[in-house]
C-alpha cells in the first residue's frame, strides 16, 4: 500500500507477471487506485512514478464514486425494487412483507450481506438450472463472489461463478447474466454462435443487457462492511 501525501489517498499495489511498465488506474465504482508493477521492479520507482502521476490522480480522486455505507440507507434495491430497511432486536437480517429488517449495531452490513447472498444463491440456481435444461447442458457448481470487473464467468470445467450483488437488479438482469454464463456452456467464446445461443435461452436479452450496461457500476456503491 502506498499513498500520496494525503494519506486518505490509498494506493493498492499489484504486481503482474506480464507486466512490462507502471500502470496506474481508478476504479469508476469505487474510486480504488490500483497501481499495477512488473515483477521485481524496485518499490523506489513505484513511488517516484506516482509522484509523477499526482496531478493527474487527485481530480480522478475528486470525481469518484462515495461508497454509501448501508447502515446509513432508508431504503436498498433487492430485484429492483427499492425495500425500506428497518432496524430490528435480532442479530440477523430477514424479511418480513414489504420490508427490510436489520440487526442494530455495526454488524448490520454483513448481516444483510449474508441474506442477500442467500437469497442471491436461490435464486441463480434456480435460472441456471432452467437454461442449463433448455440448452441440454449440465454445468458443474455455482459459486457467488463480489466481483468489480465482471457479473459472471463459466469455467472450462462448466463451472458458472456469479455477483452476488445481481439480487439487487431486476429479476431480468440477474436471468440474462444466468443465461449469458450457462450459453457459454455450448461456445466459449463471444461469437455470433455464442449470442445466437443466449437469444434462443432468452429471446429479449438486449434490455437487461442494456440495463446492467447503464446501471450496473450503481450496485457497487453501497457498502456491506
Amino acid at each position: 500500500m502506498l499513498h500520496l501525501d494525503d494519506p486518505k489517498a490509498a494506493v493498492h499495489l499489484r504486481t503482474h507477471a506480464r507486466a512490462r511498465k507502471l500502470t496506474l488506474r481508478v476504479s469508476s465504482v469505487d474510486g480504488t487506485v490500483t497501481l499495477t508493477m512488473p515483477p521485481r521492479l524496485p518499490l523506489a520507482e513505484a513511488r517516484a512514478f506516482l509522484a509523477r502521476q499526482a496531478d493527474w490522480l487527485r481530480p480522478r480522486l475528486d470525481a469518484a464514486p462515495t461508497l454509501i455505507p448501508v447502515t446509513s440507507l432508508t431504503h436498498i434495491p433487492f430485484q429492483g425494487e427499492d425495500l425500506p430497511l428497518r432496524p430490528h432486536s435480532g442479530k440477523r437480517a430477514q424479511f418480513a412483507p414489504g420490508v427490510l429488517l436489520l440487526p442494530q449495531g455495526e454488524g448490520a452490513g454483513p448481516a444483510l450481506a449474508r441474506l442477500l447472498k442467500a437469497r442471491a444463491r436461490l435464486a441463480l440456481a434456480e435460472a441456471s438450472e432452467c437454461y442449463a435444461a433448455a440448452l441440454g447442458r449440465p454445468y458443474g457448481r455455482i459459486t457467488l463472489r463480489d466481483p468489480r470487473g465482471r457479473w459472471g464467468s463459466c469455467s472450462s470445467r462448466g463451472d458458472l461463478m456469479f455477483a452476488w450483488r445481481l439480487i439487487l437488479a431486476p429479476p431480468a438482469v440477474l436471468d440474462y447474466v444466468a443465461a449469458h454464463e450457462v450459453a457459454h456452456l455450448a461456445e466459449m467464446n463471444h461469437s455470433p454462435e455464442f449470442w445466437a445461443v443466449v437469444a434462443r435461452l432468452m429471446p429479449d436479452y438486449v434490455t437487461p443487457r442494456d440495463w446492467l450496461r447503464a446501471h450496473g457500476a450503481s450496485l457497487h456503491r453501497f457498502d456491506f462492511s
